[in-house]
């Protein structure tokens, strides 16, 4: 029997985008315009990382939250779920808001 040796310590890799906004699936489909939410979103995404001039945080579309509002959906990045926060937007028009909470060092 050969016992492959551990490793010491675990790989950190940085990436080179933005961490993901994560999006729930099953709120997109409950609400009215779900799609037009969505395109919206990543629409903000692009126009954040051209004025930063990196590349964009992907949007990433997952299944329940668990948190399941009324007419919104849940969304979360990296910044607000390490404050244990969701930021739960209604309309498309509410996107510029939610940005500057879900990616709070990086829209101006």
């Amino acid at each position: 029997m050969t016992i492959m040796p551990t490793k010491s310590s675990p790989t950190i890799a940085h990436p080179k985008r933005p961490p993901p906004v994560l999006i729930c699936g099953k709120c997109l489909s409950r609400i009215d315009d779900g799609k037009k939410l969505k395109q919206a979103l990543k629409s903000e995404l692009k126009h954040a990382a051209a004025a930063r001039g990196g590349k964009r945080a992907k949007l990433v579309t997952t299944g329940c939250l668990g948190i399941c509002p009324k007419r919104a959906v849940v969304t979360a990045s990296a910044a607000t779920l390490g404050r244990g926060e969701y930021v739960l937007v209604e309309e498309a028009k509410a996107v510029r808001e939610a940005m500057a909470v879900l990616l709070p060092a990086q829209i101006d």
